[in-house]
């Protein structure tokens, strides 16, 4: 029987793509009621990001912990913990009425979910084939696309018809929804997936990619690119909302349409990079994303919306290439490999996200400016760490077999 029509590869899918989903409606609903929490909490934009970059600092410190208690009890069983304790979090915060409290519960509700993205990708690398590893991957890069896209346009149209707190419970319910869906399809663990590793043994594995040159590189994509693609994001809806646009906060949110596309390029990319290479798919998509960022600068609607599109296709693109990348490129430590490049990406999105809105206190020009600059950055280390051909890193380490999700 093909792969593709196992049942129990299906399931893994269905779940991983849930799993997307659930995580990342609650990771970035928030950015989509920045404005309204400024207005709502009387802060300002860098402090009302907070609630983004909050969940993100959380996930990010949180990634290799998960990786190490996921060695212990398996990584099924460590996802399905973390996404129930992030939903029910996600139902506490509409309820919140001190804005330090609600920043310190998305902290907390980062800390969950960083028993997802920093296990699903190692997931997958234990569960799927090599040759249908960039597939599954971008599959399951494909609902995150779709949670984060769902999440934003859920909760500004709410928002500006009610309030932020209404938007936060709607997205709340729909994460809880993904979460049981996701519990029920994930294949348990299969009998001695938990291998209790030693906490020495998570310390090897970090060292081994963290001396990795190769692996740095791609830390450098997930760092640079997530935190130009936050920013952009986090604050684009700030400036259509001012002159010369003037736009309601239910239109502002079609910016996150552009999101969707992620979902396409995703698949696109592992299409071509198995016929042109990884490292080339890459650059192409680092350096798109620096043109669609140049056109978001002029006042005009159209260059804006054009730019967006183009940054958000080749950033889906980029990180769908980045990502897949890492377990390949690990000659040990996969789990471990797989969470530091977790750390590094949502490192980069706190960070960015952050600075992204202390850059835009001398306009869009200033947000764009930067974001431009850590493109062009994170290209620059690509082109000079990563290796030319992907076959360069399939030749060092065994093929794996498939075995069926039980």
């Amino acid at each position: 029987m093909r792969e593709q029509a196992d049942p129990g590869y299906r399931r893994v899918l269905i779940a991983l793509v849930a799993i997307g989903m659930t995580t990342f409606v609650q990771l970035y609903y928030p950015q989509a009621l920045i404005p309204a929490l400024s207005r709502d909490f009387a802060v300002d934009a860098s402090h009302a990001a907070l609630t983004v970059s909050g969940a993100t600092i959380g996930l990010a410190v949180a990634a290799l912990g998960w990786s190490w208690i996921a060695d212990r009890i398996g990584r099924a069983r460590a996802m399905t913990i973390a996404i129930v304790t992030a939903a029910t979090i996600g139902l506490v915060l509409p309820f919140v009425t001190s804005f330090s409290v609600l920043v310190l519960l998305r902290v907390g509700q980062g800390i969950a979910l960083g028993g997802t993205p920093a296990l699903a990708m190692a997931y997958l690398d234990d569960r799927v084939s090599r040759h249908r590893a960039l597939a599954a991957g971008a599959t399951y890069i494909s609902g995150t696309v779709l949670g984060g896209v769902t999440g934003r346009l859920i909760a500004a149209p709410v928002a500006d018809v009610s309030d932020w707190r209404v938007a936060a419970l709607v997205a709340g319910g729909v994460s809880a929804l993904g979460a049981a869906v996701a519990v029920a399809a994930l294949p348990r663990d299969r009998p001695g997936a938990a291998t209790a590793s030693l906490p020495t043994g998570v310390w090897t594995g970090m060292v081994a990619n963290l001396s990795d040159p190769r692996q740095l590189a791609l830390y450098a994509q997930g760092f640079l690119l997530m935190g130009a693609q936050v920013a952009v994001f986090n604050y684009l809806g700030y400036r259509l909302e001012l002159e010369p646009f003037d736009l309601p906060p239910s239109l502002t949110a079609v910016i996150f349409l552009a999101g969707l596309s992620g979902a396409v390029s995703a698949r696109l990319a592992a299409t071509l990079a198995a016929r042109f290479g990884r490292r080339r798919v890459l650059l192409a998509s680092s350096l798109t994303m620096a043109a669609g960022a140049a056109l978001t600068i002029p006042d005009r609607l159209t260059s804006v919306l054009i730019g967006l599109l183009l940054f958000a296709t080749a950033y889906f693109a980029a990180h769908s290439i980045a990502s897949g990348w890492v377990g390949p490129m690990a000659t040990s430590g996969v789990a471990q490999a797989t969470s530091l490049y977790t750390l590094f990406y949502y490192a980069g999105s706190s960070l960015f996200g952050w600075l992204g809105g202390l850059a835009f206190a001398g306009g869009w020009t200033g947000t764009a400016t930067m974001v431009i600059g850590i493109v062009l950055i994170a290209s620059a280390a690509a082109r000079t760490l990563l290796p030319c051909s992907s076959s360069e890193v399939s030749a060092q380490t065994p093929p794996r077999t498939y075995a069926a999700p039980r």
